[in-house]
């Protein structure tokens, strides 16, 4: 199940820093600090605004936080996933969990700017996760076979997607559950046990859905209130092929610690 890839670190600023300044010494100290880093490759995701800044400041990988489903048109506000590929990006996220629970994505919408995006020649870093840990089996453990969550997300948005295309999709285990700043309670955080058996239904669901030498090509990010404490652990006892890293992403120290623990 494991991938010779490198690891993926993704680091998702969401509507983060709010100045030009701040953005380009957050750039400047974590591009410092990874210099050198063989094993992981580090994309950054900043505001739409700060990516032609990125792209003419340094050489990174850049991401897009989310893109619209057309590639142009009448549709004031939303950035077509063609724009992104035209000022540097490799990546673009879909189906963060925040773009559902405040914008009210679909699955269906998931799906079409999952499609869009590969047309035009980005990678995908496809968010799911539950919203709950509600599911237990008869001896009170949590599993996944009985919550259809996961495996209908996936489902949804891999619908009409090709086996060349699906290789260019990263999936990160996102449990709404497990997310946000101050998690301190054991209830609330997931383990690496979580990430891994995650990481396999993912892999079985997606190998039912084409076959076994695709799903093992394709990285399982863990994404969910990480740090440099924990990122290790995901990583190698939750097998994680890398992770979508919030709010550490805007702390310079912080973030190169966790690049270079993995």
């Amino acid at each position: 199940m494991a991938t010779s890839k490198k690891k993926l670190i993704i680091a998702n600023w969401k509507m983060n820093p709010t100045s030009r300044k701040e953005a380009e010494q957050l750039f400047d100290k974590v591009t410092r600090g990874v210099k050198g880093v063989k094993n992981v490759e580090v994309v950054f995701c900043p505001p739409f605004v700060y990516l032609a800044l990125a792209k003419q400041a340094l050489n990174v990988k850049l991401g897009g936080q989310n893109c619209y489903f057309e590639q142009k048109g009448t549709y004031t506000g939303e950035v077509s996933p063609v724009m992104l590929k035209e000022v540097g990006c490799k990546y673009v996220i879909v189906g963060h969990s925040e773009r559902k629970k405040y914008f009210g994505e679909t699955d269906e919408i998931i799906n079409k700017k999952v499609k869009a995006a590969l047309k035009a020649g980005l990678d995908v870093v496809l968010c799911i996760g539950e919203d709950s840990r509600d599911s237990f089996d008869t001896r009170g453990h949590w599993t996944r076979e009985l919550d259809p969550v996961l495996k209908d997300q996936i489902r949804g948005a891999l619908a009409g997607v090709s086996k060349s295309q699906v290789e260019r999709i990263v999936v990160v285990y996102e449990p709404v559950w497990a997310i946000g700043s101050g998690k301190t309670n054991a209830g609330d955080a997931a383990t690496p046990d979580d990430v891994f058996s995650a990481k396999i239904f993912i892999k079985k669901t997606i190998g039912d859905m084409y076959d076994r030498k695709t799903a093992d090509k394709i990285r399982v990010l863990y994404g969910g209130s990480t740090d440099s404490k924990n990122a290790e652990g995901f990583i190698r006892d939750g097998q994680a092929d890398g992770l979508l890293v919030g709010g550490s992403s805007l702390k310079a120290d912080e973030f190169v610690k966790m690049v270079k623990s993995i």
